[in-house]
């Protein structure tokens, strides 16, 4: 009986502090702040995770609700385990109800980085032997050519203009990496091949493409789209925005997707004129002003994060033409994963419909609306490659403080 007690006494010794290190872990990734509005209650919905005040200014309601005393902008509260262990301070700020309309109407884009990228690289044949201009200049693919001899580089005309004019001379450039910069110096090296000055790297300046267009506020009409960033087909990387436009499109085909092979929607521009500025390109999706509201100017609530359930949904998505549709959808699972904030809901397309002509999400769609008990709760996002029915979609909470940042910043430079 001894030996029992003891190894029982051991074997608890070794779990718990691996299960308080694991819940560490999680905790980790569930979010730090929760957005309410002042009439509203906090209701985190993660079993067996809750949110228990810790203020004078908020009282514990039923079902580890939270509801304000007063108008407080912000207070701490403890997200707790089980209603016994505490596991980190987060913080309760108060929030007006924001109002949006749900667009799910495709549009086109024109990106100009700022700078060029660096999408390949390659050698280059002189008469004195094979030489690598951008290894010897510690340049990589993925970098950006930002500033050269002292002057913005804003396309991959005025890069091949300043090369072929050096005459072989060091060149000197900032480099952007990520977040970081370095400067350095380039010396271009004339080919055997064609007579001119090369430095052995392919760049580029500009991207287009269709995507959907998630939602605008009627006021400011700043907008926000596709629910992830642009990233270079080639580097895999964020493109470096410098500024961009929004033109009219319409999907004219659909390729239907199916298992291990991804649908698309095609379309085309049907108007080069913009119809709004792009000011930022991150990783939650595109951010800029509209020139014009679309024709829907119904607005709805933007449901936050802890508001959002399982179960029914619909997706406001346009496959023919300019006119979006509601289909059905089930909302699967929820993930607070605040290190994944583009797959923070799993859905399943259920609509017959949509199944029939696309086989659930195909690609072109990242943007479209999900709308949840009348209020916008999300943006589809990604495509599961081997079952299309299944799909990841961004917190509209998200993409509302994103497009929130942009506002702020615009009002600021104005005053």
């Amino acid at each position: 009986m001894k030996k029992f007690f003891k190894y029982l006494i051991c074997t608890m010794l070794l779990i718990f502090p691996s299960a308080f290190v694991g819940l560490g872990y999680i905790a980790d990734k569930l979010p730090d702040v929760y957005y309410i509005s002042p009439e509203e209650k906090v209701n985190f919905s993660l079993y067996p995770f809750s949110v228990v005040s810790s203020s004078e200014n908020s009282q514990t309601c039923l079902n580890n609700q939270i509801c304000p005393l007063d108008k407080s902008e912000k207070y701490p509260a403890k997200l707790m385990f089980m209603n016994l262990f505490p596991i980190k301070t987060v913080e309760i700020q108060l929030r007006k109800n924001s109002y949006v309309i749900p667009c799910g109407i495709p549009f086109g884009v024109k990106l100009y980085t700022k700078g060029v990228l660096v999408i390949g690289t390659s050698n280059v044949s002189t008469k004195d032997g094979i030489t690598e201009p951008w290894k010897t200049a510690g340049i990589k693919k993925g970098d950006v050519i930002a500033i050269v001899e002292n002057k913005e580089v804003t396309s991959n005309n005025e890069l091949e203009n300043i090369i072929q004019n050096s005459e072989g001379k060091e060149l000197n450039l900032k480099v952007l990496r990520g977040n970081t910069e370095f400067y350095t110096t380039l010396k271009p090296v004339k080919s055997i091949d064609d007579n001119k000055y090369r430095i052995g790297m392919w760049v580029r300046d500009s991207s287009a493409g269709i995507g959907t267009l998630t939602f605008c506020e009627k006021e400011s009409k700043i907008f926000a789209g596709l629910g992830h960033g642009i990233c270079d087909t080639d580097t895999s990387e964020l493109l470096p925005l410098s500024h961009g436009d929004i033109v009219e499109a319409v999907i004219t085909n659909t390729v239907r997707g199916c298992r291990g092979a991804p649908g698309e929607l095609k379309g085309c521009f049907t108007n080069p004129d913009p119809i709004g500025q792009i000011y930022t390109n991150n990783e939650t999706g595109l951010y800029g002003t509209l020139r014009i509201l679309p024709e829907n100017t119904s607005d709805i609530p933007v449901i936050m994060k802890q508001n959002v359930r399982k179960g029914p949904a619909k997706i406001l998505t346009t496959i023919e033409g300019n006119s979006p549709e509601l289909y059905d959808v089930n909302i699967d699972s929820i993930n607070y994963d605040i290190t994944a904030p583009t797959k923070n809901i799993k859905i399943s397309v259920t609509d017959p419909r949509l199944l029939g002509k696309t086989g659930g999400i195909v690609q072109g769609m990242s943007g479209s609306p999900l709308i949840q008990n009348g209020g916008l709760i999300g943006a589809v996002t990604h495509v599961f490659v081997n079952n299309p029915a299944k799909g990841y979609a961004i917190f509209a909470e998200t993409m509302l403080t994103n497009s929130n940042i942009l506002l702020e910043t615009k009002y600021k430079n104005i005053s």
